[in-house]
């Protein structure tokens, strides 16, 4: 399965922060056997985030879209508005699932508006941008999403 990462930070892309939950995720998806294709960082730009995830969408060049970041409530947090503008179907219960999961740490993964979707053959997981919360929340659906890629390839259930 290749992988993409893309965090989402304005702190991040300015140079400001050093990057912390997309290396986690890296990591985590090497740990799992999963091939790291790419990694990027972007500001918390609607139009960016939507470019960037319609042309590695539609570039076939991964299977699986990870984003960490931009999901919580700020104003600045647009994560989930990008994803939702350029999913073609969404998977509601992975998201459902991993606040479902967080909620047993802390009942402020509630406030995570992550979502999950389908564009072209690529799954798009929005992950919270804690390298804990990534990391936990990627682990609630993990099992899952091998499947699930071969499905949206055209696999049968």
């Amino acid at each position: 399965m290749r992988v993409t990462v893309l965090t989402i930070s304005d702190s991040v892309s300015a140079g400001k922060s050093v990057d912390r939950s997309g290396p986690a995720l890296i990591q985590r998806c090497g740990e799992l056997g999963w091939e790291v294709a790419s990694s990027s960082v972007l500001a918390d730009d609607r139009a960016a985030i939507e470019k960037f995830l319609k042309q590695t969408a539609d570039s076939q060049s991964s299977d699986l879209i990870l984003t960490t970041g931009g999901t919580g409530l700020g104003p600045r947090d647009v994560t989930p508005e990008a994803t939702l503008a350029v999913a073609e179907r969404l998977i509601p219960g992975f998201s459902e699932h991993m606040r479902l999961v967080g909620t047993q740490k802390t009942t402020r993964a509630l406030l995570s508006r992550g979502v999950c979707a389908i564009r072209g053959m690529s799954i798009i997981v929005n992950l919270p941008g804690s390298p804990k919360g990534a990391v936990e929340s990627l682990d609630a659906i993990a099992d899952l999403l091998p499947h699930s890629i071969e499905v949206v390839h055209g696999a049968r259930h």
